[in-house]
């Protein structure tokens, strides 16, 4: 910004005639942006030869950069899940992607699903748990959408979005969501076969398998690179295939960074990556979109089971406790406090008032999590915050549409939501410096993860979060070798166990995998 203390628009100084000079900037310049003549300042666009001759204007006080400035809330842009940020994928192009296999380990691949890759998509047939390409589970769907879900204008977009990376997918796990360790490594052998340099396990076990870490350490020594889930129980115990020496793992972490309550914490935790609330395609209409829309305002809502799955409109209404039959809200949405009686009692209560959808906001802190019991309401009905309810308390009589519909997208946490991040960006890091062995990503990965929690690596986030550009930009300067050396431990052995994904199935409030 130029700034003049004494007139509006200052002269330029005089010519000197003694000397040829060269062409001057017209005064005052042609491109004003902007001019604040009250606070004696304007708003150019010149060349650099002209702020230095503003510079040594004896009538100019200053000259500045118009410095940006941006809005401080944070609103994710539709289609691009927070993660995809959180782990700067989108600060990277994928265009080279097709130069790496990802192999995806899990319960199959919704083929034929708008928002996923038809291209550069392969798989094997299993006698046990059938045709890659379907997916009874959801699991696999969801973890292959925050891979590589498309930029395509509808749903989401995963870490590699522009369909150039090369997956294949052994389907390991059938609706049940189990299968043995032998399964697992035969079907790394797959992934081996098909030219996978990167493979995700969204999956884990108790108890660890010599035969399984074998098979790993030899995969390591082969140059693939292996990912896996830290596992949802919550506490201080290793997970396999995650805690072996030769996997990655990963724990998860919300929106804010912070470590979920259900993410393990061990010596073995390599890196972390969001793996809460983390939305996704599931196959197609299997997953749940829940709505709530107040005076053009969207809500934080979670459905509510046994209500009826559709979309309902009116004005916002206060039943207060809904413990007796709502009146005043014939045809509105009645907005209902929790406590006395049942969820089920609000809904009726609602319903007995001609209220054609109904809003339950919680008395405690969270979210609201409910169910009708065996009630089959005839209206939706959608849980929301205590803060959120307070709110729209100051917001009766507006224009509101609630309830939920079927979806080809859903809401799922879990470990098994950060792996997949983290093998995502570990093929997208690596399209970057294809002469690199899996070492050097691995050791570009934990080099530059964002640290959270304690200083230092710890059992909570390992190295801390992954961070995509971070790692180009250290290959871009020192090279595969880096400046680091290994930066992994040992893992836990001792008896055998079957891999499986969590348990739970994913809706549109959220499903632990």
């Amino acid at each position: 910004m130029a700034n003049d203390a004494s007139k509006p628009e200052p002269t330029p100084p005089p010519t000197d005639t003694k000397k040829k000079e060269k062409p001057r900037e017209p005064w005052p310049p042609k491109f004003i942006v902007l001019d604040l003549p009250e606070r004696n300042m304007m708003a150019l666009e010149v060349s650099a030869n002209a702020i230095q001759g503003l510079r040594n204007n004896p009538n100019v006080i200053s000259v500045e950069p118009d410095e940006k400035r941006y809005l401080y809330s944070t609103q994710y842009e539709p289609g691009k899940p927070y993660g995809i940020s959180q782990v700067q994928a989108d600060l990277l192009s994928d265009g080279a992607a097709g130069s790496r296999t990802l192999c995806i380990i899990d319960s199959g691949y919704d083929l034929g699903h708008p928002d996923l890759p038809q291209t550069n998509v392969s798989g094997s047939f299993d006698a046990g748990t059938g045709n890659w390409y379907t997916d009874e589970n959801g699991h696999g769907t969801h973890v292959a959408g925050t891979i590589a879900a498309l930029t395509n204008g509808e749903g989401v977009v995963g870490v590699l979005p522009n369909g150039q990376i090369n997956l294949h997918i052994v389907k390991v796990f059938a609706e049940s969501g189990w299968a043995y360790s032998s399964s697992l490594i035969a079907a790394t052998d797959e992934c081996v076969t098909a030219g996978a340099q990167v493979i995700n396990m969204s999956l884990g076990g108790s108890r660890a398998s010599k035969a399984e870490e074998r098979a790993f350490t030899n995969l390591a020594n082969a140059g693939v690179l292996s990912v896996a889930a830290a596992g949802n129980d919550g506490n201080t115990r290793h997970s396999y295939p995650a805690s072996y020496a030769s996997v990655v793992s990963v724990a998860a972490v919300d929106a804010n960074e912070q470590i979920a309550s259900f993410s393990q914490q061990t010596d073995q935790v390599e890196l972390a990556a969001p793996g809460v609330s983390v939305l996704s395609s599931v196959p197609r209409g299997t997953g749940e979109k829940v709505e709530l829309t107040v005076a053009n305002t969207q809500y934080t809502a979670t459905s509510i089971d046994g209500a009826l799955p559709i979309i309902a409109t009116g004005a916002l209404a206060a039943c207060g406790i809904a413990d007796a039959a709502c009146t005043n809200v014939a045809n509105q949405v009645c907005l209902i406090e929790r406590g006395v009686v049942s969820f089920a009692e609000k809904v009726q209560a609602c319903e007995a008032g001609g209220g054609v959808g109904a809003v339950i906001y919680n008395n405690e802190p969270g979210e609201l999590l409910a169910t009708l019991g065996d009630y089959a309401a005839s209206i939706p009905a959608v849980g929301i915050s205590a803060a959120d309810g307070a709110t729209l308390l100051t917001q009766l009589g507006s224009s509101t549409s609630v309830g939920s519909a079927t979806s080809d997208w859903a809401f799922f946490d879990g470990t098994s939501m950060a792996s997949p991040h983290v093998a995502g960006v570990a093929a997208l890091v690596w399209s970057y410096h294809t002469t690199c062995s899996n070492q050097d990503i691995r050791t570009a990965l934990t080099n530059t993860a964002k640290d959270l929690g304690t200083s230092g690596k710890d059992n909570a986030y390992g190295y801390g979060l992954v961070q995509a550009k971070a790692a180009v930009d250290y290959l871009d300067s020192y090279g595969c070798s880096g400046n680091g050396g290994d930066n992994t431990g040992g893992g836990d052995t001792g008896g055998e166990d079957g891999s499986n994904p969590g348990s739970g199935k994913g809706n549109g409030k959220g499903g632990k995998k």
